[in-house]
């Protein structure tokens, strides 16, 4: 049974300002004492880093698509324990979901398996009565659905928010608060999105501590806090990433790229590589010369290889470290941004040459959700495993001859690379649905070991 607090802050749609609610609740309610459990709906990658920062512990995210919606109550009350409250930040609008035609994967399909209550948030610049038709619309579309409150944001001036307000007030939906227009705490983007975490640490921090400040000030976290305590218990058991003792492998070491240039990882995923048995260690291609010691299969998720590409090519003795152990057979998994950071060169930057293949970036978004089936025998995957996952990029890979696909994908045909014991592709993925993934990955690092002499 899970009866942790909880909260969904959901918006009308894609830049309404839920990361920045989500985030400075996050960081208010941190700094006024609670263990805060912060959770993304969907694939997202840099949300969460920022809710790292703001709430002290893992983000994690729940995707109903990458996961199954079986597995969102195990995974929250896994990332919940322990905690007083959470905050789960939705995606894009609150019914958008994997098609316009049902809630599958949805803000509010997530919201409702979690039996949560929603804060909806409101980009209210511009807007006067209209507000009350835009919001009784949201609370009353689905039945199922609870639309406990609402957050203003983009409010101009007291008499703006005075006449929401009114407007609002013949629905009997409580306003929680109001943020006005505030260009201290605004966040920067680019091409994906947010910029990470990773890449500007300090900056963020001061951002969100700004951001906390203006939130305890201006929404009602008393009320927000009532409100997260009228959620449902939770009928499941966590979810936990150990493997049977009979499939662990002990002993082995899998390194882990991080850094600015490779910060788009789960952490489920890696709590499942040491639930196989693995020490997860790690490095920063940018900056380290050599792989750590022991190193007996690599895992290069995704990020901004692009944007690092004259760094991490000047880094000529990582790059020679990891095309060498992709010579010796020894097991690599690379995820999109570590997919192109394996080809022989990035936009003319050479990078580590271990396929032949090479990668430049567009100007064409490839985005969405993917159904897959292992088409090739590798390290991660036998053939006829399926799986599913979702793709984000701006860049195309050229590939050379002689490498065997690595994915069958539904609709899209044959993608990424199987090369000796490389596996690589534009496909991200939660390995919680997979289990056998990781393991099978720990298994094969283990046997590398051995058949290595190490």
């Amino acid at each position: 049974m899970v009866e942790t607090p909880r909260i969904v802050v959901a918006g009308t749609h894609s830049g309404a300002g839920k990361t920045t609610v989500a985030s400075g609740l996050m960081a208010a309610l941190s700094t006024e004492g609670y263990r805060v459990a912060p959770f993304k709906v969907g694939p997202d990658f840099i949300d969460p880093s920022y809710h790292t920062l703001a709430a002290g512990r893992p983000g994690r995210n729940l995707d109903a698509f990458l996961s199954g919606p079986d597995l969102i109550g195990t995974l929250f009350a896994n990332g919940a324990k322990d905690a007083d409250i959470a905050v789960i930040e939705g995606v894009m609008g609150l019914f958008d979901g994997k098609s316009g035609g049902g809630e599958y994967a949805s803000t509010a399909h997530v919201a409702k398996l979690l039996k949560a209550p929603v804060v909806l948030v409101v980009d209210a610049c511009a807007m006067a009565r209209s507000v009350a038709a835009m919001v009784h619309g949201y609370s009353t579309f689905d039945p199922e659905l609870r639309v406990g409150g609402v957050i203003l944001n983009r409010v101009g001036s007291p008499s703006h928010e005075k006449m929401l307000r009114d407007a609002l007030k013949p629905l009997g939906i409580p306003v929680l608060g109001a943020l006005r227009r505030d260009g201290d705490i605004q966040t920067p983007d680019r091409h994906l999105g947010l910029v990470p975490v990773a890449e500007r640490h300090r900056e963020a921090r001061r951002s969100l501590d700004a951001l906390g400040t203006v939130t305890s000030r201006y929404l009602n976290l008393d009320d927000i806090v009532r409100l997260a305590r009228t959620a449902g218990p939770l009928e499941v058991e966590p979810w936990s990433p150990k493997s049977p003792e009979e499939e662990r492998s002990e002993g082995v070491r899998v390194a882990v790229a991080t850094g600015p240039s490779f910060s788009f990882l789960y952490r489920e995923n890696l709590e499942l590589l040491e639930g196989a048995g693995a020490a997860v260690v790690t490095f920063d291609p940018t900056e380290d010369e050599d792989l750590p010691a022991g190193t007996d299969a690599l895992y290069i998720g995704g990020g901004f290889p692009e944007t690092y590409a004259e760094a991490l090519s000047a880094n000529g003795g990582m790059r020679e470290k990891v095309r060498a152990f992709a010579a010796r057979g020894r097991p690599i998994v690379a995820e999109c941004g570590g997919l192109l950071y394996l080809v022989r060169e990035l936009d003319g930057h050479p990078m580590c040459g271990v396929l032949d293949a090479t990668a430049r970036m567009t100007d064409r978004l490839t985005l969405g959700y993917r159904e897959a089936r292992a088409l090739t025998d590798s390290p991660l995957a036998e053939p006829g495993t399926n799986v599913r996952g979702h793709e984000f990029h701006y860049s195309a890979v050229e590939p050379g001859a002689g490498e065997r696909p690595a994915w069958e994908l539904a609709g899209r045909g044959p993608e990424g690379f199987v090369d000796g014991g490389v596996h690589a592709s534009y496909l991200h993925t939660h390995w919680a649905a997979t289990p056998e993934l990781p393991r099978r990955l720990v298994r094969a690092a283990s046997r590398s070991a051995v058949e290595a002499g190490i």
